[in-house]
């Protein structure tokens, strides 16, 4: 059994974008934090999936060139290999929940946006 607390991770962007809470052994979870108008870039996983639970704000969540509007207590799940690219388009913070499973150390790929 591990007990973590939130507080005792950082976000990657120092006070937003994403903060991993678990990683591994067999799942990676945590907590996506954008302020209005932030992004996280496109990106895909070869074997894992990415699922999001929004807690709090509105974001668009844009998979394979489709966009989804997402409110509180939206919960998607993005198969291997989907693109998938995270934004805030409301004027209050969002919270987003991410699971990927099962883990694996690096499975990350970014792709290049398109205008």
């Amino acid at each position: 059994m591990d007990k973590i607390n939130e507080n005792e991770k950082e976000y990657r962007f120092g006070d937003w974008g994403p903060k991993y809470i678990i990683k591994g052994p067999r799942m990676n979870m945590g907590i996506i934090r954008l302020k209005s108008g932030q992004k996280l870039t496109p990106h895909f996983h070869k074997v894992m999936e990415e699922n999001f639970y929004v807690e709090k704000g509105n974001v668009q969540l844009n998979v394979d060139g489709t966009v989804y509007n997402l409110i509180p207590r939206d919960v998607v799940r993005c198969e291997p290999n989907e693109v998938h690219a995270l934004a805030n388009v409301s004027s209050e913070e969002a919270r987003v929940i991410f699971m990927l499973a099962p883990y694996m150390e690096s499975d990350k790929f970014e792709v290049e946006e398109t205008k």
